[in-house]
């Protein structure tokens, strides 16, 4: 079950580096397009993945918690994916979702903000200034993602295996490069414990997406622990009937054996402006 991921600054041409290796190694390429292949049989559409797609929620209202929901359900997907083995992983904070998983290989593309402006905007044929608008609020937007949604600098090199600088090595270097780092004997070790990781995980998101769902779940203020088929809710909620509904929300999730419960009632009330 080999696993690549790919954190990429808009305009580095990374996508083209992603598809050669792809092809080169017999790997699927998990990107917007495959998501979108499978996104209609989790309930989402191209609307809802053009809103939420690597774009943080802030949690405010029960559209931003409807928000997370769509995100937690993309990220269903990808794990999907990563279970069938030989997968690269295109953006969306792969490397961080899959952070407990040995066998992985984190790559990350960077180049110059003004090099990034001219292959950007010689490639769609715009405008340099249009460009620079455009990578500006893409690396806002997706470093915000990151650090919203795993918080972690989307820039800390520590976050990555491998850093290409693409204005500086040529493509076909880097993909060289790519191919021999995909073959060392480490990225084998731990096969069997990753399976039962993404497991865990796809367990987790489903109940966390459930929750975020229901409207009797004021905050979620509590985290979500997975070992097989048992669940444990621990943190806090508002109230006995919230802790109660909390319980019953997660138990009924496809997957959920038993749901422990590690959860504390605090008396809160929200301050009005």
């Amino acid at each position: 079950m080999a696993i690549i991921t790919i954190s990429r600054e808009m305009g580095t041409g990374a996508y083209l580096i992603a598809r050669e290796v792809a092809k080169r190694l017999k790997h699927t390429l998990v990107d917007g397009v495959k998501i979108a292949e499978m996104a209609p049989r989790y309930g989402l559409d191209r609307e809802i993945l053009k809103r939420v797609d690597e774009k943080p929620p802030v949690y405010i209202t029960a559209e931003d918690r409807l928000h997370a929901a769509h995100l937690n359900t993309i990220e269903i997907i990808i794990l999907e994916y990563v279970k069938n083995g030989n997968v690269i992983l295109y953006g969306r904070g792969a490397q961080d979702l899959l952070s407990d998983v040995e066998n992985i290989l984190r790559l990350r593309f960077i180049a110059p903000f003004e090099d990034r402006v001219e292959s950007y905007s010689e490639r769609e044929w715009i405008d340099p200034d249009l460009a620079r608008e455009l990578i500006r609020k893409s690396d806002h937007q997706r470093g915000g993602f990151i650090h919203f949604y795993f918080n972690r600098n989307w820039n800390d090199s520590l976050g990555y295996d491998m850093i290409f600088n693409t204005s500086r090595m040529s493509h076909s270097a880097i993909v060289e490069s790519i191919m021999a780092a995909a073959k060392d004997p480490r990225l084998k070790n731990g096969e069997e414990k990753t399976r039962e990781i993404v497991d865990d995980i796809i367990l987790a998101k489903k109940v966390e997406t459930a929750l975020l769902r229901s409207s009797a779940i004021q905050n979620l203020h509590f985290k979500i622990g997975v070992q097989g088929d048992e669940v444990v809710l621990k943190g806090h909620v508002y109230s006995e009937a919230e802790r109660g509904d909390a319980l019953r929300i997660a138990s009924a999730v496809e997957g959920v054996r038993s749901v422990g419960d590690g959860l504390q009632v605090v008396s809160y009330k929200a301050y009005k402006e």
